[in-house]
């Protein structure tokens, strides 16, 4: 009986694991790149690297948009994005000639190092990673639900692989590597070795996964998490103008706002209005290790200076909450470069495993193969 609820749990372990094994492997193989994609582009693109030889001080975001608007008078500008210290910031654009735009800005120097009129490296590899470059169509993409669904093989091979494995935490004070006796043994002491050690890691993109499962069954249904930014009343406009107004309100100026709302605030996605009666959204992180870099919002009124309304950890839901800590977690930016090579690290342990997986399921069905046959030649050669 037990060896039979062993083979149950082998052939359960093998059916969560290889029949989606090249989109699970390519999955963890993409996830592990965007989990380095920041500075993979440091590396290999110096016009993202924010040089400061000089030692100069930050500029402000407002500073950095005063710098494309001059180099492009005729342009619309609508976002910053900030990244690590270490590269440029991003003012995203829109021009007669340029439907689209990136200016990659030294926010020490002022340089405008590049102009990007495509996608990026660090937007491809998350988009690979999150939805295969599915488009999306109607609040959902079919590539984010098969990547989200990911999660359930991964919890379920997790599950089962425990099952298999008796005694699995002897592997952690006495881990076991063979390497004289075979390619067999030596893939299934890998796969078990990295399994073991990766028991944290699997756990937190099975339930990372489930989250994301879960958010993109809400925004198919039209659920929205978090209230939409409020739009300026109409009575608020100027009157009696010729020409479009200009709001009241600088970018600096909401900048200063938000920093008087929170004083931890760092602004890393500022969105500029779009029309009149469009408000600045100032998105950025504060003094949450956990929380992502939008966890901290402040939506300004550009033609009083109002706060129409905040975001901040303290005042969030269950489900805000779940939404804001997912990305950290998932991508381990929580603690920087450190946190991103441990997570790099166990990234190449978990596509490794899927290989060794499938590697030693090919060797079993190969040899069950060959036993199938062996045991009918000679009942053919009775017949004859």
């Amino acid at each position: 009986m037990a060896k039979l609820s062993n083979r149950f749990w082998f052939q359960l372990h093998g059916w969560f694991s290889l029949p989606v094994w090249i989109i699970f492997c390519f999955v963890c193989l993409t996830g592990t790149i965007a989990v380095v994609s920041h500075e993979l582009t440091w590396l290999t693109n110096p016009d993202s690297r924010a040089n400061n030889p000089q030692q100069l001080i930050e500029k402000s975001s407002a500073e950095l948009v005063d710098i494309v608007q001059q180099a492009h008078p005729t342009a619309s500008i609508s976002t910053v994005v900030t990244f690590e210290p270490y590269l440029v910031n991003a003012v995203i654009f829109t021009d007669s000639d340029k439907p689209f735009a990136i200016a990659y800005v030294n926010q020490y120097t002022g340089e405008i190092q590049a102009i990007n009129e495509g996608m990026t490296f660090i937007n491809f590899m998350r988009g690979l990673h999150s939805w295969l470059l599915f488009p999306w169509e109607s609040n959902y993409s079919i590539g984010y639900y098969i990547v989200c669904a990911m999660a359930i093989a991964m919890l379920g091979a997790l599950v089962t692989g425990l099952v298999i494995y008796k005694n699995f935490w002897r592997a952690f004070t006495q881990p076991k590597l063979r390497l004289n006796q075979g390619k067999k043994t030596l893939l299934s002491d890998l796969h078990r070795l990295a399994g073991v050690w990766s028991l944290w890691f699997l756990l937190l993109m099975s339930l990372t996964g489930l989250w994301y499962l879960v958010q993109a069954i809400l925004w198919h249904n039209d659920v929205d998490l978090e209230a939409h930014a409020p739009l300026v009343s109409a009575q608020q406009l100027p009157i009696n103008s010729v020409d479009i107004p200009v709001a009241d309100i600088s970018l600096s100026e909401a900048l200063v706002i938000a920093k008087n709302k929170f004083p931890d605030f760092k602004g890393t996605y500022i969105m500029l209005p779009e029309h009149t009666r469009d408000t600045y959204k100032l998105y950025g992180k504060g003094d949450f290790t956990f929380y992502d870099e939008h966890s901290y919002g402040v939506i300004i009124n550009p033609w009083t200076g109002v706060i129409e309304s905040t975001r901040q950890p303290d005042d969030m839901t269950p489900l805000q909450t779940l939404s804001h800590i997912a990305d950290p977690l998932h991508y381990g930016n929580i603690g920087g470069l450190w946190t991103k090579a441990i997570w790099f690290l166990f990234g190449v342990l978990l596509t490794g495993m899927s290989i060794t997986g499938f590697l030693m399921w090919g060797s079993r069905t190969v040899k069950a193969a060959k036993s199938v046959d062996s045991e009918l030649e000679p009942k053919s050669k009775e017949i004859k």
